[in-house]
């Protein structure tokens, strides 16, 4: 298809009989197709007309084709005649103008020699003149002159750096250095002459020679100018030396101050009096500063060894705060620029702090401490973070710092003693006071003086002496942890005796079955929150040590044996509550195993040993819970323990109720119904607030009370015919063990006889053992159970409220 059409025999897919169908769609219109046909007819007329036509065109396009390729190739022919021409004359004209500049070419270069030739006369003849002048001008010490005029020298000089192959312009270059070095000498000599390194008085003074002598010093070789520096601040501080020598009195810790007094004098006194005659770059305030920061902390070191037994923690801390606040004043007012070439290491800072530790604890029990060994003298200036003198005296100090450390275990003892005897004067907290179960008041003293100490000890040191007190902190936190918390946990007594049915009978609401009073239940769950809050609160410990500590230092912190100590406390008081309320419950366990199951003639409401084991959770568990408000999850943990503990115990008491009737069994399960939905509500009895159980809690007692109840139904099930009772057993209980069974039939009371061929066909219907299983699945249970359950105890309740 060539052009574009809209007519349908030009289509790639034409139908012939939907063509004809288009053109006579019903019968009437065949009346019409003669006119059709001649339609049709012209058309084909016309399209051979119209294929003659072009057919005829196309005879003469050869022919046609041909002369005008002849025309263009002859084109082309005249185009490349045309370009030859035109690159000849391009030849031509570069020709001649390579002939026209060929003059102006060396006229340019000569210009440019001129050029370059006078320039470096012009600064031959300014340097021949400047040494002359420079010669004579040192002769007469006119230094003022000599700054300008050496800098200039010195800088035309470089410019002749390439033409010292020539002898004049090397002579030249040395006279320029011989000058240089007697400029050096003559101002090393003028400035011994205005301060002599020997006697007592400065002879000499500022002036104005040495003023511009300086300037000179400047453009010298830069060892002129340290030397000058040298000389005059070690002349300036040679009566330091002399009046705080090792022998005098002044010189001990106690006169610290005397020394950083004389400092800030003769800086008022230097500034007054020299402070123009030095360049202000030359920062020569500071570096007198600096300098005395060296000597003082060499002297110090010096003292310090000798006299170390004299060191006492009061006077170490006094002297720390003296030299921290005067490295801050020379932070205000130095910039520390002069620190720049290496003589100091500045100390690295840790970060600043960004989580407080313990600043919600720190609140009424930091102002009741008062530590009378290092309160008073204490720094109290915080450390800024970005001086650049922090430590260039208080360095010094760091190796004396384990007088400190071991004030601060001394302090620490006797604090923990001071708890110890606290506890033992003021006793338990009171149950009936809103305070029972809350922390301990000594936890949150000892962590605020935690805090202290750490503050005070990384604002001396982030080195050593912080790992030395982050193991003095560890050392009292397991004190704390068993001279305060596990040492005063109450102790378990032996077992009381059980009761009798008679007992549990009489049994009335206030008697005492439980070992722990009210006052000590309240004890073990204060324990157990403050162990809690010490297991928290170490970890932020340990978090905030190591953002102060040297980042090199970082992994000798760990505090995780001291945190695995609190985390036994607080199991051992779970276990305390568990054991508590189990062994409470034991006396009435022990009368269910003791009861004559067989004599039961009906079914009548929940037995005295469930009301005991209920009235013993509603006595223990709200207490519990009241006081654990603060830390459910191990009020959780507490009810999960005892479910687990209680649960087996009384299917183990179950087993020795033998034998049992049809009867004793229904009663039996109706109890364990009862005590069933008693443990599912444990979390929450005796509660205004009723909340969900969680949900692994829950899990617990289901899976063991139904355990229970399955016991029970099989106990029930008539044991003819034996096929049908073992496989019943198997599909309620899936416990594949022979000891359950036995104890199911010693439960049923069958004969020794019956029992044996029982056992034999319970081992036949045993299903294969699961590969890699080894009886996990025997307390599973099969689906249809809970429906099971629920209709069997709905058949009870009815036959209890008929009977009642």
């Amino acid at each position: 298809q060539v052009f574009p059409s809209q007519d349908p025999l030009d289509r790639a897919d034409f139908n012939a009989v939907e063509y004809i169908n288009a053109l006579f769609p019903t019968e009437q219109s065949l009346a019409n197709i003669d006119e059709v046909v001649n339609k049709i007819r012209l058309k084909i007329r016309r399209l051979d007309d119209n294929i003659r036509t072009v057919v005829r065109g196309q005879t003469n396009v050869g022919q046609d084709g041909r002369q005008a390729l002849e025309e263009a190739q002859k084109a082309i022919q005249q185009l490349f005649g045309k370009i030859k021409d035109i690159k000849d004359k391009a030849e031509k004209s570069e020709q001649m103008v390579k002939e026209i500049t060929r003059d102006i070419k060396q006229l340019d270069h000569a210009k440019r020699h001129l050029t370059t030739s006078i320039t470096t006369l012009n600064h031959l003849h300014m340097l021949a003149g400047g040494v002359d002048s420079l010669e004579a001008m040192t002769r007469r010490r006119q230094y003022g002159e000599v700054a300008n005029l050496l800098q200039g020298v010195v800088n035309v000089l470089e410019h002749f750096n390439k033409y010292m192959g020539i002898p004049q312009i090397r002579q030249l270059s040395e006279r320029v250095k011989a000058a240089q070095n007697e400029l050096g000498q003559q101002i090393l000599a003028d400035f011994e002459e205005a301060f002599p390194s020997q006697g007592t008085k400065r002879t000499g003074g500022p002036s104005n020679v040495l003023r511009d002598a300086c300037l000179v010093a400047n453009v010298l070789d830069p060892r002129i100018k340290q030397e000058i520096i040298k000389k005059f601040i070690k002349q300036h501080l040679s009566e330091y030396l002399v009046l705080f020598q090792e022998n005098q009195d002044v010189a001990w810790l106690d006169k610290i101050d005397r020394r950083y007094a004389w400092i800030k004098r003769q800086l008022v006194d230097y500034e007054e009096k020299y402070g123009r005659m030095f360049p202000a770059e030359w920062c020569m305030t500071e570096r007198i500063a600096v300098e005395f920061c060296h000597v003082t902390r060499a002297e110090l070191s010096k003292i310090m060894r000798t006299r170390a037994k004299e060191i006492e923690v009061k006077l170490l801390l006094f002297a720390i705060q003296r030299t921290t606040n005067f490295e801050g004043l020379l932070a205000k007012r130095f910039s520390g620029c002069t620190l720049a070439d290496g003589t100091v290491k500045k100390p690295e800072v840790p970060p600043p702090s960004t989580n407080p530790f313990l600043e919600d604890e720190a609140g009424a029990e930091a102002d009741e401490i008062v530590m009378e060994k290092s309160d008073t003298d204490k720094p109290k200036k915080p450390k800024v973070p970005d001086n650049p003198f922090h430590g260039i005296v208080s360095k010094c100090f760091e190796p004396h710092l384990y007088v400190y450390i071991e004030s601060q275990d001394k302090n620490l003892g006797e604090l923990i003693d001071r708890f110890v005897a606290d506890f033992k004067a003021q006793g338990p907290p009171k149950p009936n006071v809103d305070e029972g179960g809350a922390v301990l008041p000594s936890c949150a003293d000892l962590f605020v003086y935690y805090k202290k100490c750490m503050v005070q000890c990384s604002q001396l040191s982030t080195g050593e002496p912080m790992i030395a007190l982050t193991t003095i902190f560890q050392k009292y936190l397991r004190e704390y942890a068993w001279k305060i918390l596990s040492g005063n946990l109450p102790k378990t007594t032996s077992s009381s005796g059980g009761l009798t049915i008679t007992s549990l009978l009489k049994e009335k609401e206030g008697s005492e079955v439980a070992k722990f009073t009210l006052e000590e239940l309240c004890l073990i769950c204060s324990i157990l929150s403050t162990a809690e809050y010490c297991l928290a609160t170490t970890q932020q410990l340990e978090e905030k040590l190591k953002e102060k500590v040297d980042t090199s230092l970082m992994e000798r912190i760990n505090l995780t044996g001291e945190m695995d100590t609190f985390s036994i406390v607080i199991s051992n008081s779970i276990q305390l509550l568990v054991q508590d309320l189990d062994a409470a419950c034991d006396p009435a366990l022990t009368a269910m195993s003791k009861m004559q199951w067989q004599n039961v003639e009906h079914v009548g409401d929940q037995s005295p040993y469930v009301t005991s084991v209920i009235l013993h959770i509603k006595q223990n568990v709200p207490i519990i819970r009241d006081n654990l408000a603060s830390t459910r999850k191990y009020f959780t943990q507490f009810c999960i323990k005892f479910a687990n503990s209680f649960i087996p115990k009384f299917i183990n008491h179950l087993f020795k109720c033998k034998p049992i009737s049809m009867v004793g069994a229904e009663q039996l399960l109706l109890d364990t119904h009862s005590l069933k939905m008693v443990l599912l509500d444990l979390p929450s009895i005796g509660s205004q607030v009723v909340r969900k159980a969680p949900a692994s809690y829950t899990k617990i007692v289901v899976k063991g009370m139904t355990r229970a109840e399955m016991i029970l139904k099989v106990v029930m099930a008539p044991h003819e015919p034996p096929v049908v009772f073992v496989d019943n057993y198997i599909k309620l209980l899936a416990d594949c063990s022979t000891d359950t069974f036995q104890k199911i039939l010693d439960m049923k009371g069958l004969k020794r006889s019956e029992q044996s061929s029982m056992l034999d066909l319970f081992r036949l219907r045993l299903p294969a053992p699961p590969p890699g299983g080894d009886g996990s699945g025997s307390l599973s249970l099969s689906a249809p159970t809970p429906e099971q359950e629920s209709s069997r105890i709905r058949k009870l309740e009815k036959l209890i409220k008929k009977r009642l």
